[in-house]
């Protein structure tokens, strides 16, 4: 069973600075005054001993990503663990929230480190115009955003060891008596609110130290997994540490803390008094794009675990649906979304409490998994084993329990609002799919139709036979024999109403002659007549009328022909009649073994994947999705290509069925390789789906449907899907964006 997979195609370098870069965001830059006027002096105590405490978790996530190297990080550990339930669903879901709150904190951190330059800037409305723009470059594929975080990361470590150096080496930087005044390392009177305020500084601060947990969520996207995961964790986690340690020691020793409490400019101010000028201006600018790497990497974690919540079934599948560069285009948008609903709020320190506690959440039962999946699976392959078992997952587990304590009472009781909607979205909607299948069982038949229009004295037996083998896949399907009587027909035989009782006695021999095509196949069939001035004007009038035809089967057109059914008439029909449309060539269809479908991508094309597996799935029949690409290709071409053919079957299928193989084809000319493709191999159908770009050059349904329709040895099925005008224009302008 065939599943949506990402593509690899992050390095070692990128991921570094994935989890690094990702993590000296707004954090630093804005909560540097907050957690000085926590616990003042042991702010640096306190960050130092929050990055050695991550170090438990890091090892644990080196283990648990490189055994599931997949999108999730989290979710994944404790659903192997556990199982698809609660939990998994919780921890999942919270682990997104987390990210897309991380986002909005960090696009709000920007806009306050851009305020140093223009000082009257509004913060939400920047902050949403940079939630907008990392929309489009995750859009644009995974690669493009590990570059920008290259250009940014490498910008950003620079300014930082500016900051550092400059800050230790200056007369006006970093002083002992200023760091520590009156020789107080501890502002509070007494152990206990020493303590309670050293984890409260690290419940703050601690969201920015899971860089690594963003590395873990897009390990499906990571080249080398087994080596690059646990390097780049490692890695990006040390850099963190000392960049966070050294940056506040140098800031709470050039400023006395009681004078950046509640800052959000605290390093700016500091650099100001031993490098003025460009100083200023160089961490003004790091500030932004620390704060623009954390939304990049958030955005990118939170889509992720979008994707997998998707893809296992707990979130709506349209989330997990892949573009064509393979990433989750509407999940970005959704996460998006709600991104800018969230910065709305503009509260960094409200924004980060709970970006933490919604972290600890998951942390806590992530590496609490770790334990339960050393024991279910105690031979499985580990290409990183954490040392020191089971101190690292216990500490680990300790680590989050106590941080969460320590966390803004506000904010928890946010958290388990959160949670408590979850669950309660979660059991809804697990009693609405149990109704749903209960409802399906039991579903009355007959509620939908077929039409297939009796246009000429000999309807053609493969219509009939073709309409009720889709009516019986469905099971709820009547299929409708039309006869279409016009006013040019009526005209052209005299009296009204002696040829309408002719047509009347056509169409009940036209019954009679194709009942056994119903009672073999167990289907409701009936016959209606039809009046109106044209062929398309009367199916139109018929469907409107009775909303519930599902598809139309039309014969396909003979040219020059004088039947009553010609190519304007086909055209006419597709143009104006709110119905499916199929229209199949007259060759013999006989018991079906085989179906071929070709897979352009579009939306008539994915009506055909559909009916074609109701066909197979109904037939026993085997099939064969096909796709054609050009000569001149390249590894990674075909490797997209594959997974696109993957996406599209799987979105419209659910999953990729077990009677079909999806291939690749190569040719510079589609409709010379699909016909090449029937000559080479026996098909009993082909099922193809009408060009997306109409009629151009005066093809009926397009080049290629129509070159195969006419030219194809088997009988051939071409598909149109029907959709409203304004759909249409909302369709295309998401497939513009993605």
């Amino acid at each position: 069973m065939g599943k949506r997979v990402l593509k690899r195609q992050l390095n070692l370098f990128q991921v570094i600075m994935l989890g690094t870069a990702g993590a000296l965001g707004a954090e630093i830059f804005v909560l540097t005054g907050h957690i000085s006027g926590i616990s003042g002096p042991s702010s640096l105590l306190a960050i130092f001993i929050g990055g050695l405490l991550s170090y438990s978790i890091a090892l644990n996530y080196c283990e648990l990503a490189t055994i599931y190297p997949e999108t999730g990080g989290a979710m994944t550990y404790v659903r192997e663990a556990w199982g698809k339930g609660l939990l998994s669903f919780l921890v999942g879901s919270m682990d997104c929230i987390s990210s897309t709150f991380y986002t909005a904190l960090s696009a709000v951190g920007f806009a306050y480190s851009l305020s140093i330059f223009i000082p009257s800037l509004p913060i939400v409305p920047v902050a949403i115009l940079v939630i907008i723009i990392f929309v489009i470059l995750n859009i644009a594929g995974v690669s493009t955003v590990g570059n920008v975080q290259i250009l940014m990361g490498a910008f950003l470590i620079l300014a930082f060891a500016i900051f550092i150096i400059y800050g230790l080496l200056s007369p006006n930087g970093f002083n002992p008596k200023v760091f520590i005044p009156d020789g107080r390392f501890f502002i509070h009177e007494g152990f206990f609110k020493n303590f309670s305020a050293f984890f409260k500084t690290i419940a703050l601060i601690y969201a920015a130290y899971v860089g690594f947990e963003v590395i873990a969520d897009d390990a499906e996207e990571i080249r080398n997994p087994n080596k690059n995961i646990p390097n780049a964790i490692l890695i990006s986690l040390s850099i963190i540490t000392i960049i966070y340690s050294l940056t506040v020691m140098v800031t709470l020793g050039t400023i006395p803390w009681v004078e950046t409490i509640g800052s959000e400019t605290a390093l700016s101010d500091a650099i100001g008094k031993f490098l003025p000028g460009i100083g200023v201006a160089i961490i003004g600018l790091a500030g932004m794009i620390g704060a623009l790497t954390t939304v990049n990497s958030s955005m990118l974690s939170a889509t992720r675990e979008a994707f997998t919540l998707s893809r296992d079934g707990a979130w709506p599948a349209f989330l997990s649906r892949l573009n064509r560069v393979r990433v989750p285009a509407l999940a970005i948008l959704l996460i998006g979304v709600f991104s800018i609903f969230i910065s709305i709020n503009g509260l960094v320190d409200f924004l980060s409490y709970i970006t933490s506690a919604g972290y600890l959440f998951v942390l806590f039962f992530s590496n609490f998994a770790m334990i339960t999946l050393r024991q279910k699976y105690p031979a499985i392959n580990r290409p990183f084993k954490a040392p020191l078992f089971p101190l690292t997952p216990v500490l680990a587990t300790l680590t989050c329990l106590i941080v969460i304590i320590f966390s803004d009472r506000l904010s928890l009781l946010f958290l388990v609002g959160v949670i408590g909607t979850l669950a309660v979205y979660f059991y809804i909607s697990v009693f609405a799919k149990s109704y749903a299948e209960t409802h399906k069982k039991t579903t009355v038949p007959g509620k939908s139709r077929i039409i297939i229009p009796i246009l000429q004295p000999h309807l053609s037996n493969d219509l009939i036979s073709l309409g009720t083998m889709l009516a019986q896949a469905e099971q709820d399907i009547n299929l409708c024999l039309t006869s279409v009587v016009t006013d040019a027909l009526i005209n052209q035989n005299g009296n009204r109403d002696e040829y309408l009782q002719k047509v009347d006695t056509q169409r009940q021999q036209v019954l009679r002659k194709f009942i056994h095509y119903a009672v073999d196949r167990n289907v409701p069939m009936y016959t209606k007549m039809v009046v109106g001035n044209s062929i398309a004007a009367s199916l139109q009038s018929e469907v409107e009328v009775e909303t519930s035809t599902k598809l139309i089967l039309l014969p396909w057109p003979e040219k020059h022909s004088a039947s009553h059914l010609s190519e304007n008439s086909i055209k006419e029909i597709c143009d104006n009649v709110k119905a499916n449309i199929g229209v199949l060539t007259d060759r013999k269809l006989d018991k079906i073994h085989s179906v071929l479908v070709p897979v352009g991508g579009g939306l008539h094309c994915r009506l055909a994947v559909q009916l074609a597996n109701k066909i197979a799935c109904l037939e026993n029949a085997h099939l064969d999705f096909v796709r054609v690409l050009p000569t001149e290709k390249d590894v990674e071409m075909v490797e997209d290509e594959m997974a696109y053919l993957q996406e599209v079957v799987i979105t419209e299928l659910k999953e990729q069925p077990q009677n079909a193989i999806l291939r690749l084809l190569f040719s510079d000319q589609v409709e010379h390789a699909l016909l090449d493709e029937l000559k080479a191999n026996h098909y009993d159908l082909v099922i193809i789906g009408s060009s997306e770009d109409g009629e151009p050059n005066g093809y009926l349904f397009g080049k290629v449907a129509d070159y195969v329709a006419e030219n194809g040895g088997c009988p051939v099925l071409v598909v149109r899907r029907y959709q409203g005008a304004a759909a249409t224009w909302l369709r295309h302008q998401v497939k513009s964006l993605t």
